[in-house]
């Protein structure tokens, strides 16, 4: 039991021991912390690292009592100075402070000295000798790089176990050993002792991985190979450096403030990540220096503009010198510096000016293309760009054109040009006014207002002249009637002698007369017309017929001129239609015609479509927009050719008759038909097929119609006066009765005589009877029988005043018509004749 119960008061006992350890340790780590250093230091060396928060939590302030050595916020301990230990050991005080309590932690520096281990003979034991026991391990270990020595340097020492029992002879292999680089490493063979030779540059070997071994004198290896890393711990000894020595950067001027310039960028060879290679950038000087236009990010290295002062007028070129440092900026901290170059980018802020505020210039009346002035400009933009390339403008003055103004590409000057001539005595002085802008737009700086155009003024003087005629206007427009007769006299073009304000002593000269219409008076310059002026001439353009006419003076100069004939349009020309026609039955059973009038239009369309009464029985024609035409049969015809008289007029009246040629063919296209004029007569003459009463009928109406010759030519005999028919004969009918009482009056048109070309009458054929082609129709019995001697179609033409004879090939002596008709008429005579009009 009592075992038992001392148990938990033992436990209790540990427990505070335990924890007053804790309290002691802790104490003593805030208060005293020793550190290993080499007996000589250099100024800003690194020599060690505390932990600042086992002594207070957040401190403010932080201060070292000993000048030559400092100590940063994140517990960093170097030298300020070269120093060189003199005792073995060194003390010093950190004082740490959060504004409420104070605390202290004492710094102890002790000189690193090589540890000397008596050496043990082999093969021998010291039974008394207590040893801890020691793992065969990897054991971690580091290096500074750059060490001062003194060399060989300790690094540390490894053993094994089983040295306790056996002799071990301990050896390395490895980089640094038996690799390259060589001999840096060797180790003691009997104590496990390791040693570096020279200084180690952590840039060029961060860490070397080696193997350790140990064996016995007869080659037993009672270990496995011990790994051994040797870190090389970091030194800042690189200085960092810009990418590019000398960096240039541009940005437009009048930018706004806070407008990115560029990014500078700094390399620094040390660890990454630690604060050597913590890097901060700053602007030590601007050149020139007033005033500051830009700043730096110190983490980034990012250059902004300060405020929108920028002018590349005032100044183009900036340069700062840049500086980078290490250490997070610390004054310790390395550095080095660079040049940044800044290129204001041109912007057209500034308007181009004219040296002077008025320009006088002089020319000579009728010059032509002829420079009379230069004009210069300056312009603060940058030259030989589209912000400093001047545009000229003539703004007012030039309303005629009589100047052309340019831009001298060499010079940038204005070059004044007259293109036009120019007339004294019409005007002795000419003010010009001229602008000038730039290629590029106008950009408005933040500070000012928008540039505007400069102008000045141009006085030209002009100097009189002798000079030759002149033609104005240079084209003249006469009108005149179409149709106009030859030999009629019309104005002509009249030139001006500019001196004296008249046209004498000038002559005429025509040069240009297309179809020799007229014919000039050399000493007026009037017109006479040599061809009757027709408007729808090929020579006539828009109504135009052009002459050219050249006037000189006394001493041979000229001047040409243009008189343009208007001719107005006469209704002299019908419309005219085609005349060979086709229906095709396979595509649409009608023609189209569509007549053209030479005239203008307005003696042209609507027309008006007429068609005779002869051909009204087989054919309708029907307008269609007053345009076109449509023919139609009135019922199907046979496939034949049939001449159609119709008369087309104007919206004026005038008209034409035509006589169309319609061929009524068995076809889809008009190409398709080949339909002849005699194939079509014999297959018509073909089809006829008389009976004995059509015979009859024939015999008989040949009868009647000798005798009605035959009285026609008693009467005509009797009377000295000569006797004619109406004119309109051509439309009436001739009724013969065999009757005993008086003629009925026929309501039917039962005969139809032809147009005749000349006077049924006219006894001018001296006995050779009527020698004009008849046709009748004869109605007897029911029966109707259409007789043309000689046989065929026949349609006969009409114009009045103009007559066209065929002669009858059928005629007869007067005894043979006698003895025909003498047994068949008796004692009969006619009783009557009858004219009805259609």
């Amino acid at each position: 039991m009592a075992v038992a119960s001392a148990a938990p008061g033992s436990t209790f006992s540990k427990q505070l021991l335990f924890s007053l350890l804790v309290l002691i340790l802790f104490c003593d780590a805030c208060k005293k912390i020793s550190l290993r250093v080499p007996s000589h230091l250099k100024a800003e060396t690194l020599i060690g690292k505390v932990n600042l928060e086992e002594c207070l939590k957040s401190p403010i302030h932080i201060v070292s009592s000993d000048p030559d050595f400092g100590i940063l916020d994140d517990g960093s301990l170097y030298a300020k100075n070269d120093l060189t230990l003199s005792s073995k050991r060194k003390s010093f005080f950190v004082l740490l402070s959060d504004g409420q309590r104070q605390e202290q932690m004492e710094i102890e520096l002790v000189q690193a000295a090589r540890e000397k281990k008596a050496h043990k003979k082999r093969h021998t034991k010291d039974l008394g000798l207590k040893r801890s026991k020691r793992r065969w391990a990897p054991i971690p270990c580091s290096l500074m790089e750059n060490s001062l020595g003194p060399f060989p340097q300790h690094i540390q020492q490894i053993q094994s176990d089983t040295a306790q029992n056996y002799t071990i002879f301990y050896s390395i292999s490895g980089p640094g050993v038996d690799k390259e680089p060589l001999n840096l490493f060797y180790i003691d063979r009997d104590t496990g002792d390791m040693f570096c030779t020279r200084s180690i540059d952590r840039e060029q070997y961060q860490q070397f991985s080696l193997y350790g071994y140990a064996t016995t004198a007869d080659g037993y290896a009672p270990e496995y190979p011990l790994p051994i890393v040797i870190v090389i711990e970091d030194d800042n000894d690189n200085t960092p450096y810009f990418e590019t020595k000398l960096t240039t950067f541009s940005v437009p001027e009048n930018c706004r403030a806070g407008t990115s310039v560029g990014q500078v960028t700094a390399i620094d060879n040390d660890e990454p990540d630690t604060l050597h290679t913590r890097l901060k950038y700053k602007i030590l000087q601007q050149i020139p220096a007033h005033p500051k236009h830009f700043s730096i990010h110190p983490d980034t290295g990012v250059i902004t503009t300060l405020a929108p002062l920028l002018d590349r007028e005032h100044c183009d070129t900036y340069t700062l010198i840049m500086e980078v440092r290490d250490m997070g900026g610390q004054p310790f901290g390395l550095f080095s510096t660079g040049s940044v170059t800044i290129s204001l980018l041109d912007e057209n802020d500034n308007s181009p000016m004219f040296t002077e505020t008025a320009y006088f210039a002089e020319v000579e009346e009728n010059r032509i293309d002829v420079e009379i002035l230069r004009m210069s400009i300056y312009d603060k933009d940058l030259p030989n760009t589209p912000h400093s390339k001047a545009v000229y403008t003539i703004l007012q003055g030039n309303e005629k054109g009589n100047f052309k103004i340019s831009t001298d590409p060499n010079t940038n000057e204005a070059v004044l040009c007259v293109v036009k001539p120019l007339n004294y005595e019409a005007q002795r002085q000419m003010v010009l006014q001229i602008g000038v802008l730039n290629e590029a737009q106008f950009s408005k700086a933040s500070n000012s207002q928008t540039p505007t155009m400069c102008t000045t003024t141009v006085t030209v003087k002009i100097k009189d002249s002798d000079e030759g005629p002149e033609c104005e206007p240079s084209v003249k427009v006469i009108q005149s009637k179409d149709n106009l007769p030859v030999g009629t006299e019309i104005f002509g073009y009249k030139a001006m002698d500019p001196d004296t304000r008249s046209s004498e002593g000038l002559r005429y000269t025509k040069i240009g007369d297309a179809d020799n219409w007229f014919e000039i008076n050399e000493m007026t310059g009037n017109l006479k017309t040599r061809k009757t002026l027709d408007r729808e001439s090929k020579f006539v353009k828009n109504n135009q017929y052009n002459i050219s006419v050249v006037a000189r003076d006394a001493d041979g100069r000229s001047c040409t001129g243009t008189l343009v004939v208007l001719l107005e349009d006469e209704n002299d020309h019908p419309p005219q239609v085609e005349k060979d026609l086709t229906i095709c039955r396979h595509d649409k059973e009608f023609a189209v015609l569509k007549p053209t009038d030479a005239d203008g239009p307005d003696n042209g369309p609507p027309f008006q479509f007429i068609l005779d009464n002869s051909a009204s029985k087989l054919w309708t024609i029907e307008s269609k927009d007053g345009k076109t035409a449509i023919l139609r049969e009135r019922s199907p015809l046979d496939y034949n050719y049939y001449s159609v008289p119709i008369e087309i007029k104007d919206r004026h009246g005038l008209g034409s008759k035509h006589m169309l040629s319609v061929r009524v063919c068995d076809c889809t296209t008009p190409s398709d038909c080949r339909m002849t004029v005699k194939d079509v007569r014999d297959a018509k003459m073909s089809n006829v097929i008389l009976g004995k009463w059509a015979i009859l009928a024939m015999v008989l109406g040949s009868a009647l119609l000798l005798c009605i010759m035959f009285t026609c030519f008693c009467v005509t005999a009797k009377k000295t006066v000569k006797k004619c028919f109406p004119e309109d004969v051509a439309q009436q009918n001739l009724i013969v009765s065999n009757t005993e009482g008086p003629g009925e009056e026929v309501m039917e048109a039962n005969i139809r005589l032809p147009t005749q070309t000349s006077n049924i009458c006219d006894t001018s054929f001296s006995g050779q009877g009527i020698k004009t082609q008849q046709s009748f129709e004869m109605v007897k019995g029911g029966y109707t029988l259409e007789s043309n001697k000689g046989g065929g179609h026949q349609t006969l033409e009409s114009s009045k005043g103009v007559g066209q004879g065929v002669t009858d090939t059928g005629r007869y002596a007067y005894s043979d018509w006698h003895s025909f008709t003498q047994p068949r008429l008796g004692e009969e005579s006619i009783r009557g004749h009858t004219l009805v009009k259609n």
